[in-house]
């Protein structure tokens, strides 16, 4: 379903002949409104009508004094029409003007599609994939995705046609994988084997992966894919051809590379919205953060109680110095301290054996957080990223102080102004 959200829509009526100030009324309401911020007006000229005087006004070429109505139609959100209202009202000293309450079921700038949604799906798409059949042991999917930029393989049958799909999270929850792939990818060699060995030998990929499988076709227009992966979460499908077997992957990244005006990716890379065309405007508000100084014990808290997967790293005058990941936890902790962390990954709860004092968040993070302010446009956010190889954008104040979050699927669902 679309998502909608309460609105209004304001109609103005003057004449074609009203001025103000010198200046033709409807004009300088327009410029009034763009000048206030105003999400957008329309002006409609009327082919013939009658107001308050009862006089007929026509279009038609033989009367040559003309004065037809002028409808403005205003629609953004119940504030900003309230504010457009309390512009334009003194304008208007005679007209008509109405209000009405509307639901907004989607608006979005033309300058945010740099991606044409009726390009075919192939055109995008990732085409050298990955691929698993239904008897591939879980064990042997896990260490197929290590060290990989994608984090989900499709599952194919004889013929290559998609039957499903394993991802980390059906690995976490259905294979007893005990942490995510980006803390196994830092792992040393002897904590790999204890890791691997907590996979079920006797899972397959028909086991654990979920199914039925959400695809897309190849000649599918890609504004109707992306429309799928925004409503149901999902970050990446297969693609097939008509008799449905694999020929591609198309994920958020894919999307996002082309919308900046990148190739399509000849390797397959992996990578959750709001209307805007600014990082402001799209940005998620909570932004989950420690003191450089804060202990490990505190960074594992402000993980867990919130489930992130990553906590941003402040200074002491609140601005981000740098990110810590699961990974980060995992691969720069003292081997002693190594084991609780991952069991309070994996369990999604704080362990008791992991001591406080002997790391602080300093110690661990990957320094330089990658920030931009709230009037950076969508499209130099997704150039931005992409140029820096990050997930996510830390927005800042004028002083260098967080504001929100923008990621990879906010800044797909802003491309195509979902």
């Amino acid at each position: 379903m679309h998502s909608a959200s309460a609105g209004k829509r304001l109609t103005i009526y003057v004449g074609e002949s009203d001025s103000w100030r010198g200046r033709s009324l409807y004009m300088s309401i327009l410029e009034t409104l763009r000048q206030n911020g105003i999400a957008g007006a329309t002006v409609v000229r009327g082919q013939a009508g009658f107001g308050a005087h009862s006089l007929i006004h026509t279009w038609r070429i033989e009367r040559l004094s003309m004065d037809l109505p002028m409808i403005i139609i205003v629609v953004d959100t119940p504030e900003n029409i309230e504010r457009a209202l309390t512009l334009v009202r003194p304008m208007v000293r005679e007209g008509l003007i109405t209000l009405e309450d509307i639901e907004i079921v989607k608006y979005t700038h033309r300058y945010l599609h740099p991606l044409p949604a009726d390009l075919p799906v192939s055109a995008v798409m990732t085409r050298q994939v990955t691929a698993v059949t239904p008897d591939a042991p879980a064990l042997e999917v896990t260490e197929l995705l290590l060290g990989k930029l994608f984090k989900a393989v499709p599952v194919v049958d004889a013929q290559r046609r998609v039957v499903g799909i394993v991802t980390e999270t059906d690995l976490l929850e259905k294979a007893g994988m005990p942490a995510r792939l980006a803390v196994a990818g830092r792992l040393a060699e002897d904590d790999l084997r204890a890791f691997l060995s907590q996979i079920r030998r006797e899972k397959t990929a028909q086991d654990i992966m979920t199914a039925p499988v959400v695809t897309a076709r190849a000649d599918e227009a890609l504004g109707h894919v992306v429309q799928r992966m925004l409503e149901r979460g999902l970050r990446r499908l297969p693609v097939t051809d008509a008799d449905g077997k694999l020929v591609g992957m198309i994920s958020r990244v894919d999307v996002l590379r082309a919308a900046a005006g990148a190739k399509p990716s000849e390797a397959e890379e992996a990578i959750a919205p709001r209307a805007g065309h600014t990082l402001g405007e799209v940005m998620i508000p909570q932004v989950p953060t420690v003191r450089a100084t804060d202990d490990l014990v505190d960074v594992l808290q402000q993980m867990l109680q919130g489930r992130f997967t990553y906590v941003v790293v402040l200074d002491d005058e609140g601005r981000p110095v740098g990110v810590i990941t699961e990974g980060d936890l995992v691969a720069r902790v003292a081997p002693p301290v190594r084991g609780g962390v991952l069991q309070a990954l994996a369990r999604r709860v704080l362990g008791r054996e992991v001591p406080r004092g002997d790391v602080c968040a300093r110690d661990i993070m990957s320094e330089h957080a990658l920030t931009a302010p709230p009037d950076m446009t969508v499209a130099d956010g997704i150039a931005l990223m992409l140029r820096e190889g990050r997930k996510r954008i830390v927005v800042t104040d004028a002083d260098g102080r967080p504001l929100g979050l923008v990621d990879r699927q906010a800044l797909l669902a802003a491309s195509f102004g979902e």
